[in-house]
């Protein structure tokens, strides 16, 4: 059966969009319903077949695709990061990524017979995680905080070090392509990453300067790199044939690691064109899976797989938590999951038809053996890992932590008041001066829009399950509330409307009382009112405490005899006990003055 090329291709664009938010919905990995509707579009059906659809611009397009792609996890790596990183994070990516290598190598080589080049560049290819396969692999297992904190960073960063590493490995084996002697091949290795590595150089340089000194307008930014990225890559491929994809990868973290470069906007443009065009890619690679050609890998698939699962990756752990803290059903949980990402498909792809077109016996082998270890690590540590951390005591007990919308003087009091009762709190904000506020007080914050897709991938919201926001606007309070309410549940979802008679049913439920507001709230607190802690007793109770607050204070949280926080608000079935704490207002330390409803400054 063929469908038109248009339908099709729109086709595709929906599919990968509903995919994406089912895995957001589910909270599983994306890659999980993109590899299903790939398989279901080409091998199973046979509507869609890539190479046909695209004709002669199928190559260009999967070339350009991961050069953006590299691009764009380049830009995330920032040499501050790196140094700044647990040791055993670092000992992951570095001679923890070279152990992954080796033994991966030996495993291709003699399990899938591959020869040594090939062995070594399917090796580097899939040494790669990603935060897009890691983080909502994360928030369902909810392993403890420091096997969490290890494995995202690790998943952040050795995305771009990863992809790096093979495109040199992949320069590498064209260079001598067993050819020429190790000598000669070395030689022609260094020279193109020297001419590659100046060409990105040059360019990620002298486009920070002009974004440095705003010789662009902002609505010029996005276009402009797109631009600067494909034409770095098409010339450094004309001097030096496939050396563009280092080129654009030097010329990230160039641009990354720049004073005065304000690569935001740039950053959020590529994370969203990255989405779209790695789940395209996904989606098309799949589908021109050679289902025969993974059908005569054979058990060559099953000991690949094994080494990769079994040997490669509790080697690697193990070896890079050689006397660190964590304990050792930690490192345990850690030497089981490393699942294999979209990357490793697209550069997988990208690589065996370059290699292919210039006659590399075997190269067809990449696509198939790359599928079906991201398939087997996929699958399965997607359906053990939350057993699995249970089993060895290390899975959290259920979030009790709270999200908080907001790093202003309402939200940073708030925050500082559960705090200090050991609750764990996370403050998002897009201002700098409001983020800065809140870290000199010593509460854990997130720079960034709490609803996007870097939040997304990078926020640590381990250990954190409910959402209370706090932002002085409504519409980023009801625009968080729709965005988080799948993650926490709705009934964990608490906001505090700007002023009274602002619409508010989507909202979540109403924090405090029918009276309190973001302006109410700030205005105390700018006049001097504090949050105090009080204990119920026998002779205290609940009834009493009302009768002594009244108009005095406004009741924030109860906290239990177990630690749990509840926060007060207007749809509460719940009342305090005896023995439990309040968290309240204190509006009598409030002194007088203006009115500071209408005050905008925080």
């Amino acid at each position: 059966m063929t469908l038109d090329p248009l339908i099709l291709f729109a086709s595709m664009v929906l599919v990968c969009g509903f995919c994406q938010w089912l895995a957001w919905r589910v909270r599983l990995p994306a890659i999980i319903f993109l590899l299903c509707a790939g398989m279901l579009a080409g091998p199973v059906s046979g509507l869609l077949h890539p190479e046909q659809l695209l004709g002669d611009i199928f190559y260009p397009f999967v070339s350009l695709s991961v050069a953006i792609i590299l691009f764009e996890g380049s830009i995330t790596l920032k040499f501050r990061q790196i140094i700044g990183l647990q040791s055993v994070v670092r000992n992951l990516l570095s001679f923890g990524l070279l152990i992954t290598w080796g033994v991966t190598t030996l495993a291709a080589r003699y399990g899938a017979g591959l020869s040594w080049e090939l062995s070594s560049l399917f090796a580097a290819i899939t040494v790669v995680t990603g935060p897009t396969v890691i983080a909502p692999m994360l928030r369902t297992v909810r392993p403890s905080s420091a096997v969490a904190s290890v494995l995202r960073w690790e998943g952040i960063v050795i995305d771009p070090i990863g992809a790096t590493f093979a495109v040199l490995i992949y320069e590498f084996v064209i260079s001598g392509g067993g050819e020429h002697s190790t000598g000669s091949a070395l030689a022609a290795f260094g020279i193109t990453l020297v001419i590659s590595g100046i060409i990105g150089a040059v360019a990620g340089y002298l486009f920070g300067i002009i974004l440095r000194n705003r010789w662009l307008p902002e609505f010029l930014h996005n276009i402009a790199v797109l631009g600067v990225v494909f034409t770095i890559f098409v010339i450094s491929n004309m001097i030096l044939p496939d050396s563009g994809l280092v080129s654009v990868t030097v010329m990230g973290i160039l641009l990354a690691n720049m004073k005065d470069v304000d690569l935001d906007d740039i950053l959020e443009f590529k994370e969203h064109l990255s989405i779209l065009l790695v789940s395209l890619l996904f989606v098309m690679l799949t589908a021109a899976l050679d289902i025969d050609a993974v059908k005569q890998l054979g058990w060559s698939v099953v000991i690949v797989f094994a080494a990769v699962q079994f040997v490669a990756r509790p080697l690697n752990a193990m070896a890079s938590t050689i006397g660190s803290k964590l304990s050792m059903p930690e490192r345990h949980l850690l030497a089981w999951i490393a699942p294999k990402g979209i990357v490793a498909a697209a550069i997988s792809t990208l690589f065996s038809i370059q290699l292919t077109n210039q006659g590399f016996e075997g190269a067809e082998m990449l696509v198939p053996l790359t599928f079906a270890v991201i398939i087997g690590t996929v699958l399965l540590q997607s359906v053990t890992a939350r057993p699995l951390a249970k089993w060895l005591g290390v899975a959290e007990p259920d979030p009790d932590g709270f999200l908080i919308i907001g790093a202003n003087i309402v939200a940073r009091e708030i925050a500082s008041a559960l705090h200090e009762a050991g609750v764990k709190v996370l403050l998002v904000d897009t201002g700098w001066g409001k983020i800065s506020k809140a870290k000199t007080g010593g509460l854990p914050t997130y720079y960034g829009n709490p609803v996007s897709d870097p939040s997304n991938r990078y926020m640590d919201l381990v250990g954190i399950g409910k959402m209370l926001a706090l932002a002085q606007h409504n519409s980023i309070n009801l625009a968080s509330a729709m965005h988080y309410r799948v993650e926490f549940g709705k009934d964990n979802i608490y906001s505090l409307p700007s002023k009274n008679g602002e619409k508010f049913s989507a909202a979540g439920n109403r924090l405090f009382s029918e009276e309190a507001t973001f302006a109410f709230l700030f205005g105390l607190i700018e006049k001097g009112a504090k949050t105090h802690t009080t204990q119920l007793t026998d002779v205290f109770g609940y009834e009493a405490y009302k009768q002594k607050q009244g108009q005095y204070g406004t009741s924030l949280f109860a906290v239990d005899l177990k630690g749990k926080v509840y926060p007060f608000h207007t749809r509460q079935k719940w009342e305090p006990k005896s023995g439990w704490s309040i968290i309240y207002l204190n509006h009598q330390l409030a002194t007088s003055g203006k009115n500071f409803s209408q005050d905008k400054s925080l």
